[in-house]
């Protein structure tokens, strides 16, 4: 089973990646469980939100304490709370929304396992004119851990968004999700 704890703030799209992700590991047969942990329900606020994928029936119905990996989409929030909490150095993946290196996030955050950074918030600003960096975030996790393949994560994207914001947006998150797939960086 592959766990992922996405951190972020109300508002940034964190729930809602972690369930895009979800529902596309549900598409390739896989099964499923996502869902949100909120403190104070409110814009701007810290907010978990979870996915776990299995080939096999998931018969757990706790919260995640030890991650397969951990996607920042805020990273202001790395040092106010402890972003890299039951994630194993050893098998574990960080993926930061910064336009710092994976050394520098490294200096940071202690955290001695694997690190991957993208500047998902300047891809949002570039292609929607702010900052909702979750769905480039998509892309820079399925580079950085491989659980759906990019042309699954984005099929899911496009058949959940093209109602919802029409061709131009989904063609704008469908782009976010590549450009962050090719722009993450690992050191």
């Amino acid at each position: 089973m592959k766990e992922i704890k996405f951190i972020g703030r109300g508002g940034q799209g964190g729930k809602s990646a972690a369930a895009i992700l979800a529902e596309a590991a549900l598409d390739k047969g896989k099964h499923i469980q996502s869902f949100p942990e909120f403190g104070a329900e409110r814009q701007g606020a810290p907010v978990f939100a979870y996915t776990r994928i299995d080939d096999k029936e998931i018969r757990i119905h706790s919260g995640v304490t030890n991650p397969d990996a951990v996607a920042v989409l805020d990273p202001t929030l790395i040092g106010s709370i402890s972003v890299t909490d039951g994630l194993s150095e050893k098998e574990g993946v960080l993926v930061v929304n910064t336009p710092k290196t994976p050394d520098e996030i490294r200096a940071i955050t202690g955290f001695n396992g694997t690190i991957y950074t993208v500047d998902a918030t300047k891809i949002s600003v570039d292609l929607f004119g702010k900052n909702i960096p979750n769905t480039p975030m998509l892309g820079a996790i399925e580079k950085a851990v491989s659980l759906v393949s990019l042309d699954t994560l984005k099929e899911k994207v496009k058949n959940k968004f093209i109602r919802k914001i029409g061709e131009e947006g989904t063609n704008r998150n469908l782009e976010a999700i590549e450009r962050a797939f090719n722009e993450v960086r690992k050191e």
